[in-house]
């Protein structure tokens, strides 16, 4: 591919998402990023960008080398001190949407690869007590009123994960999502990738057009339609995912509000599924007051919402840090792409894993208010895992 190809206007010969899928390769260079919009796969690094702030000057040194509109691909981490996982890269091609592609969305054949074992980070019973200790101290401290609370499952098994068959499985399951694998590197040797199906936009940005589509308050799926509907239905009234949603919906319009001249926030959440969980969803819509406001100046300004980490956020990172025995690195960060004319999408990195060598280490979390009941907040991490169980052929865990 040549990086001509970085140019992504539509065209009649707009290739398919399994046609990029499966000229997908891992590696350090690589990534994969399908969502509503379109499907697209990059090779090759122009340019690592480890600072955020960097990329409009990445992105005009690309096209002053020639590249037709370049782009940059790639992740940010939950924490701010932590640097960007963010290339310029060398070649880029873009292809229909996966939803949009029969080949993608027919049945998958079930995993018959390595037998996995499980551990889980922390212990069931410690996370249980995690989420008592930070209900706790919102019952002593005011102003305190949400902590997102996270735990990990690591997977290993001989030769690791098949990641284009695990991409798509994830793809399968929710064909209208957005799904991604982009280098990561928790440990510093370049050697890991970012495989996850996230079901939250953080924002996009198309022209003078601003969408943010927040999510909070769940509740898991059932096989039984009139179980399901029964836990949908009850979602929708629940007093304490109420409250969740309001409290990360009114930090969107706190972050957006100064950047755009018009912003349309909803009354009222609706629901949405994924194959594994009911959410409370509201749409976000908005018209940009300076043109020269980048999706990534947005993403910027609404990371980390209170989906991912609480409010007020410093209190609660704190909390995060105290409470939880791991290092997040990209989970719960953005992940996503932007064009030198500032367009672009980035979602939310939830429903992931990190994937290096032959460990796989899933993540999930989930809000805490002061009603929260820490069993429920344990199923609730429980039934997210599922995302990823299915992918590799497990069932549920604890």
């Amino acid at each position: 591919m040549s990086t001509a190809t970085q140019a992504h206007e539509a065209t009649p010969a707009r290739p398919q998402g399994s046609t990029l899928l499966g000229a997908y390769r891992p590696g350090p260079t690589s990534a994969f990023f399908a969502g509503p919009r379109g499907t697209l796969l990059t090779e090759g690094a122009l340019r690592a960008v480890p600072d955020p702030g960097d990329v409009p000057g990445a992105l005009r040194e690309a096209r002053a080398a020639g590249v037709e509109n370049p782009l940059v691909v790639g992740a940010i981490p939950f924490s701010a001190d932590r640097p960007a996982r963010l290339v310029v890269p060398a070649a880029a091609r873009w292809g229909a949407p996966v939803g949009d592609d029969p080949l993608l969305t027919l049945d998958v054949p079930a995993p018959s690869g390595p037998s996995w074992h499980q551990r889980p980070v922390p212990a069931p019973e410690d996370y249980r007590e995690a989420v008592a200790a930070a209900v706790r101290a919102m019952a002593a401290e005011d102003g305190l009123r949400k902590v997102v609370l996270a735990r990990t499952l690591e997977l290993t098994a001989p030769g690791g994960a098949d990641l284009p068959t695990m991409l798509r499985r994830l793809i399968h399951r929710d064909p209208h999502g957005y799904t991604f694998a982009v280098p990561g590197d928790p440990d510093g040797d370049g050697g890991a990738t970012l495989i996850g199906a996230s079901p939250e936009l953080l924002v996009s940005r198309r022209g003078s057009a601003v969408v943010s589509n927040p999510l909070a308050g769940s509740a898991a799926r059932s096989a039984d339609p009139a179980e399901d509907a029964r836990r949908a239905a009850a979602l929708l009234e629940s007093p304490k995912d109420l409250h969740e949603h309001a409290v990360v919906v009114e930090a969107v319009r706190r972050a957006l509000e100064p950047l755009c001249r018009e912003l349309t926030v909803p009354e009222y959440p609706v629901l949405v599924r994924t194959a594994a969980m009911w959410h409370l969803s509201t749409t976000v819509t908005g018209v940009l007051a300076d043109p020269g406001t980048t999706a990534l100046d947005l993403a910027m300004a609404l990371h980390p919402t209170p989906a991912v980490c609480g409010t007020p956020t410093d209190r609660a990172r704190e909390l995060i840090g105290t409470l939880e025995p791991f290092d997040r690195g990209l989970y719960t960060g953005v992940v996503g792409w932007e064009d030198s004319r500032g367009d672009g999408e980035w979602v939310v990195t939830l429903r992931c894993a990190e994937a290096q060598g032959d460990r796989l280490r899933l993540f999930a979390g989930a809000g805490v208010v002061a009603a929260s009941d820490p069993e429920a907040e344990l199923a609730e991490t429980s039934a997210k895992f599922g995302t990823f169980l299915d992918a590799v052929g497990l069932g549920s865990t604890r």
